[in-house]
């Protein structure tokens, strides 16, 4: 039987209008669930919902809150072999990388369930006697959380989490082709004891979506936007909220820099952008975009980066293999267009392209029933080139050259984005001066572009995001507004920057 699942609202499951079959990507006839997708009214009446249960929620102590949280990471835990096959069987992700983005979830609970003991204000010394100044972290009310698939319980739980910690309301709309791992996970959160209309599940597409996030900001029930997805679409997302005055985490793309000094381990530097270039088969905002190689070792790392990339093991996600099938058929056809942007200039150093087929494998492997594609990477390139400049989202890697170091940051900040980078190097003072010029959010020294920590600062800057960060403490502040207080107690008006008590110096003393 074919599991059928529909949008929650308010605790009660909500009406569709049309549906979707999420199909297994690693054999494409395998319909994984029949989703029920929900219009723009039903998306701002989750708004509504999520307004009215907000309040009685902000009142919980956050300690307790941390607590429930905490149950979330435990459930969690137990049930993180089945959640992993679920992503596997649903987005084609290898069953050990699926494993690790569970165990994410379970990482942001454990240091959120602190956080809900630390949601500190500060007390302010006053300018004047008998006067108290105060700060606190209040909720911003609802957020309105908006996920692509390629994470689809990971990435969700680092805006999920952080927000109800503090109090808030939640609307999450998972992607569509994710939608069976997204409501396994949004049980897991109900399971831990949130009341309904806390967290509330839309399945819609990115239209009606948009039309009932707009109404939504309109009547206010709105207070704040997370996106995670395409730098085309957070650019609307922006738009929109910007007009209503609110604001909106953005976390998009990325055409990730990995900068090869000739002083680096090139044995580590090519492990590095074997699993990031080719990791989750390319599909990550984090994905590694360009190799920029100092001309001194460019011959002797593409050899050595061809033949990993070759021998590199692609197949069944639930096997021990590098990278399974894309995502899914809309971005198996846009990545068939990536190709058409490699020119004559360029030279492909791994060997087919394409899909892998019966006439086309991949070693022994035919890639038979599902949306499996050849590694590729692209010596060449050059700076002014398409797959330069535009993220690839997929299995492909571009490689050019460097002389100085300065060049290379300039090569790396070019097509600007700033999500994630990469330097590989024996020399400090080189990290050093990369870490200061990339304009990416995130550097790794000796490591891939790929590899976010719970407690991290997660985001980017340019067309990779709007500067807000996800993860860590520095979340909070997403989820939180500030309130400040002062509190007069001398039984007097006391003016600020008038009524202050003025010691004169002897400036003219000299010793």
């Amino acid at each position: 039987m074919i599991r059928k699942i529909v949008s929650v609202v308010g605790g009660k499951d909500a009406a569709s209008t049309a549906t979707y079959d999420s199909t297994n990507p690693a054999r494409t006839h395998e319909v994984v669930a029949r989703v029920g997708l929900a219009d723009a009214a039903v998306f701002a009446d989750a708004c509504r919902t999520a307004k009215g249960a907000q309040r009685e929620w902000a009142k919980v102590p956050a300690p307790v809150r941390g607590r429930v949280v905490a149950s979330i990471g435990r459930l969690v835990e137990a049930n993180a072999e089945e959640l992993a096959r679920q992503v596997t069987e649903e987005i084609g992700k290898p069953y050990a990388e699926a494993l690790g983005e569970v165990r994410e979830i379970v990482d942001t609970c454990d240091f959120f369930l602190g956080e809900g003991r630390r949601l500190y204000g500060q007390t302010v010394p006053s300018e004047m006697p008998d006067k108290n100044l105060f700060t606190f972290r209040n909720p911003i009310g609802v957020a309105a959380v908006i996920t692509a698939g390629n994470f689809p319980v990971a990435v969700p739980s680092w805006y999920l989490v952080p927000a109800l910690l503090c109090g808030n309301a939640v609307v999450w709309k998972p992607a569509e082709y994710a939608a069976a791992s997204a409501h396994a996970l949004y049980r897991l959160f109900a399971a831990a004891g949130l009341p309904d209309g806390v967290l509330n599940i839309v399945f819609a597409d990115g239209a009606q979506t948009f039309a009932g996030l707009e109404a939504a900001l309109g009547e206010g029930t709105v207070q704040k936007v997370g996106f995670t997805g395409s730098s085309e679409v957070g650019r609307k997302i922006g738009e929109l909220t910007g007009r209503h005055l609110q604001s909106a985490c953005l976390e998009l793309g990325g055409k990730n820099p990995m900068v090869i000094m000739p002083d680096a381990d090139l044995d580590l530097a090519v492990e590095g952008a074997l699993f990031s270039g080719f990791g989750t088969a390319g599909q990550r905002c984090t994905s590694l975009g360009t190799i920029i190689v100092h001309e001194s070792v460019h011959e002797e790392f593409t050899e050595r980066f061809a033949r990993a990339v070759q021998n590199a093991k692609i197949g069944d996600p639930a096997q021990d293999v590098l990278a399974g099938p894309l995502l899914d058929q809309k971005f198996a056809d846009r990545f068939e267009e990536y190709l058409t942007w490699i020119q004559p200039h360029h030279q492909v150093i791994s060997g087919s392209t394409g899909k892998i087929t019966k006439d086309a494998p991949h070693h022994e492997f035919t890639g038979e029933g599902g949306l499996y594609y050849h590694p590729v990477v692209v010596d060449g390139v050059r700076r002014d080139d398409r797959v330069f400049l535009e993220e690839t989202f997929g299995p492909l890697v571009g490689i050019t050259t460097f002389s100085t170091l300065d060049e290379a940051i300039d090569l790396a900040n070019l097509p600007g984005y700033g999500l994630s980078s990469s330097i590989y190097t024996t020399d400090p003072s080189a990290a050093f001066r990369f870490r200061e010029g990339i304009s990416a959010g995130m550097v790794s020294v000796n490591n891939s572009t790929s590899g976010a920590e719970a407690h991290l600062p997660f985001g980017g800057n340019g067309k990779s995001g709007n500067g807000s960060r996800q993860s860590g403490m520095w979340v909070l502040d997403q989820f939180t507004r500030w309130q400040a207080m002062n509190w007069d107690h001398s039984g007097k008006l006391q003016k600020a920057q008038m009524d202050v008590a003025d010691i004169t110096p002897d400036l003219e003393f000299r010793i």
